[in-house]
């Protein structure tokens, strides 16, 4: 893909994104489920790849490490995502010449040394510039520092996710600006939308950034000025800022669906039946067969010019990693997050807080104070 603007880190997508758990054995069933094969194990740590198309997930549970740290801060979670760089060494110094604060990870001989820096809620932020497996110009990091599992695939289909399409941060309130200042000035994202949204109780405000390579999105939230939110209640819950959720993208959103809920994978409850009588209001022209998304709870956003339809169909899991949860993707044409939808999601998770009791009488009574 084209650079979208200039790219002065040499950005080329997502690499991988880590996962760490105070508790054994947390991890494991969740990514079977979601369609991950376990295809290979780090050759001195207790660190395993999972792996479905081209989506890489580490889980890492080797004991007193930095991942095992985070995860006894904010139980199970993504402790650390991965950039694609063209050159690694360059990309570290200039993060480094710009304040980023470097994160030293312990490695062992013959080890590579992944450059990192700190992140969102001290999660390391790695670059990379060794992902061409088998290549003869050089081997990727799993080729050096991982064994691959003997009959192990090396990209098994799963359910048919392809890559890792977005990822969010939930920052606590008035920190969305620094964190968007932080991957423009280190990355050169830019803000490409602007969301405030507000429910019947509470509100969010978010940032979707993207980067100059145009492969990796990082929406930003923060709670609404109401507060007593979502925004609110995942900070509580994690003990701090961190990725919320990870879009996955599939080309056959339908079939991949179908697929996960056989697999036993929780998904949102579907949004009212009004929500489909209402598609072709919202969306005319846009061709697709709202019966069937209606069947398996997807929603639908985009635009149609000129007969020309761009359309974004989505759907949520539920959340099986403490606070955070799983995004599944299809865009056909449309390249943004679903704004159509975004009052949707807020609005049905809004109504779980209410079904737990998180809001309710206390929200009413603080509305009327």
């Amino acid at each position: 893909m084209a650079d979208l603007f200039d790219n002065p880190m040499g950005l080329m997508g997502f690499e991988f994104v880590e996962f760490a758990s105070p508790t054994p054995g947390v991890l494991e069933p969740v990514f079977e489920a979601l369609g991950f094969t376990k295809v290979a194990v780090h050759r001195s740590k207790d660190v395993a790849l999972y792996r479905q198309g081209g989506i890489n997930f580490i889980i890492n549970n080797e004991p007193k490490s930095y991942a095992a740290y985070f995860a006894a801060e904010h139980g199970p979670s993504a402790c650390g995502m991965a950039f694609r760089v063209r050159d690694a060494h360059k990309a570290y110094a200039r993060a480094l010449e710009l304040g980023a604060q470097a994160v030293e990870i312990p490695t062992g001989p013959m080890e590579l040394r992944l450059p990192a820096i700190r992140g969102i809620g001290g999660a390391p932020l790695y670059l990379i510039d060794r992902f061409d497996e088998g290549d003869t110009i050089g081997k990727s990091i799993y080729d050096i520092d991982f064994k691959f599992i003997d009959g192990a695939p090396r990209n098994p289909e799963g359910h048919g996710l392809k890559i890792i399409d977005h990822l969010t941060h939930n920052v606590y309130r008035g920190r969305m600006s620094y964190w968007a200042g932080f991957y423009e000035k280190l990355f050169n994202f830019r803000e490409i939308r602007y969301f405030d949204i507000k429910g019947e109780y509470t509100g969010l405000t978010s940032k979707a950034m993207t980067a100059p390579d145009g492969m990796i999105r990082i929406p930003l939230n923060e709670e609404g000025k109401a507060g007593g939110g979502q925004i609110e209640e995942f900070l509580m819950q994690f003990n701090g800022e961190g990725i919320q959720h990870i879009a996955l993208l599939s080309e056959d959103l339908i079939a991949t669906v179908d697929s996960l809920r056989a697999a036993g994978v929780p998904l949102m409850t579907a949004p009212p039946e009004t929500y489909y009588e209402m598609l072709d209001e919202r969306i005319p022209g846009h061709g697709e067969d709202a019966e069937q998304l209606k069947m398996r709870g997807l929603l639908l956003d985009g635009t149609v010019t000129d007969g020309k339809a761009r359309l974004l169909v989505q759907i949520f899991g539920v959340a099986q990693l403490g606070p955070v949860f799983f995004e599944f993707i299809q865009r056909k044409g449309d390249d943004g997050f679903g704004e159509g939808n975004f009052k949707a999601l807020f609005e049905s998770i809004e109504r779980d807080q209410v079904k737990r009791g998180a809001l309710g009488a206390a929200s009413e009574a603080t509305t009327a104070a």
